[in-house]
């Protein structure tokens, strides 16, 4: 099927206007001729999408259900509910072909991305439209991009478009390109109403991702997902799957950062929740990964005071090292700048009273030389300081050979100073 610039500029396409055209269709050539029988399916052609064909893409982008239902009834235009299109940008991937710095790689070729009406009615939640190409035959499972249109649905949260989907014979275990099911893409508002939908039409609880081999509680809890994990782990979810690296959930949901000091709060709040919950499961409390990091090392690093106590109230050790040798305690002192709004002296404080290893009074200036290089150390060094049974005013009084150390360590800041020579003893609040 072709159309001529003529017929183009017929059904209204502005003359020399090619940067409001959306995508090109692409066609596949019939088979091999008559005198090359055997050559089979040529490459794919693409061409400007124009005239029906351009119609059809707008209407289906803005869920105009009576105009995708008369361009299709057309059957002069040739166009069918499955038709791929190619929504990339050759003439821009020509612009950074040999941009480094833009495209970070070189590349001979530009990448297709192709998709089809059904994918864009999904993605977008237009449910009429949807259920029109199904009921015309559109193939629920087709994947010309990678991804069917219920990976889109799911990524989308659209729960209705999911419903129409899974009911028109949808598979909901087909991986997408990146090895991933449906399950492990539900997001937005309609995320927990998707997962439902999905488990109710076989979905697999703890079905797999093909390189991570994540289940979908691993994503529920990276991404601090409560009720998603409450609903999973109620329809059997493992509390303890691991995946490629080792990691469990409970790792997971141990290791979400702060992403800033604003929501310090609202993120340990929600991944104490999840943590609760997976323990409540019956996770393992102390599991390890690859690396022999346990999740009150993760907890450590990341600042999360209210799931270091919860993790130490079910028994686990402080003192447990990591391949690396880092202890919990290393964990806390070397956490993020982010991690200050989260008060990581009460970390600190909780690994103490429960048996921590303490520093070495030699050693104490030098780490708190460590810290002023990144963080504000009153507090922290107040927290150490008063955890070592033997300290007394002669440690911090100004002698050879660590003294230097130690005066110029805080000379930047008298409260930090202050805060040293005033304890002594093993205060602990």
């Amino acid at each position: 099927m072709s159309w001529s610039p003529e017929e183009c500029r017929e059904q209204g396409e502005p003359p020399s206007d090619r940067h409001t055209l959306c995508a090109r269709l692409v066609e596949k050539p019939s088979r091999g001729s008559a005198e090359h029988p055997e050559s089979g399916p040529g490459p794919i052609v693409t061409r400007t999408a124009s005239g029906p064909a351009l119609a059809f893409w707008q209407a289906v982008l803005a869920g105009d259900v009576g105009s995708v239902s008369h361009i299709l009834a057309d059957s002069s235009t040739g166009l069918t509910p499955d038709s791929i299109f190619d929504t990339s940008d050759p003439e821009r991937w020509r612009d950074f072909r040999f941009n480094i710095r833009a495209l970070r790689l070189w590349s001979l070729t530009y990448e297709e991305e192709l998709t089809t009406p059904l994918h864009v009615a999904a993605s977008r939640g237009h449910t009429e439209v949807l259920q029109l190409l199904l009921r015309r035959r559109a193939r629920p499972d087709s994947a010309p991009g990678g991804r069917t249109a219920l990976h889109e649905a799911c990524a989308a949260g659209h729960a209705a478009c999911v419903h129409a989907l899974l009911v028109a014979g949808a598979d909901p275990s087909i991986p997408d390109q990146d090895g991933k099911l449906p399950l492990h893409l539900c997001q937005g508002a309609g995320a927990l109403e998707c997962a439902e939908l999905l488990l109710r039409f076989g979905a697999k609880v703890d079905g797999r991702s093909e390189e991570e081999e994540e289940t979908p509680l691993h994503v529920a809890a990276r991404l601090g997902r409560v009720e998603l994990a409450d609903l999973l782990l109620r329809r059997g979810a493992c509390p303890d799957a691991r995946n490629a690296e080792g990691w469990t959930p409970l790792l997971a949901a141990c290791d979400v950062r702060c992403t800033s000091p604003a929501d310090a709060e609202a993120t340990t709040a929600s991944c104490l929740q999840l943590c609760s919950l997976l323990l409540s499961a019956g996770a393992d409390a102390d599991a390890a990964d690859q690396d022999k990091r346990r999740p009150l090392h993760l907890a450590c690093r990341r600042g999360h005071a209210a799931i270091v106590e919860l993790l130490l109230s079910c028994g686990v050790s402080t003192n447990v090292m990591d391949y690396g040798g880092h202890t919990a305690l290393h964990y806390a002192l070397q956490g993020p700048a982010a991690a200050l709004a989260q008060s990581p002296e009460h970390t600190v404080r909780a690994l103490l009273n429960h048996g921590a290893v303490r520093v070495w009074p030699g050693a104490l200036p030098k780490l708190l030389h460590a810290w002023l290089r990144c963080l504000s150390p009153c507090k922290e060094s107040s927290v150490i300081a008063a955890s070592l049974s033997q300290l007394s005013r002669s440690h911090w009084a100004l002698r050879k050979p660590g003294a230097r150390v130690w005066s110029d360590a805080c000379s930047c800041d008298y409260r930090c100073w202050s805060a040293g020579v005033s304890l002594r003893g093993p205060l602990r609040s």
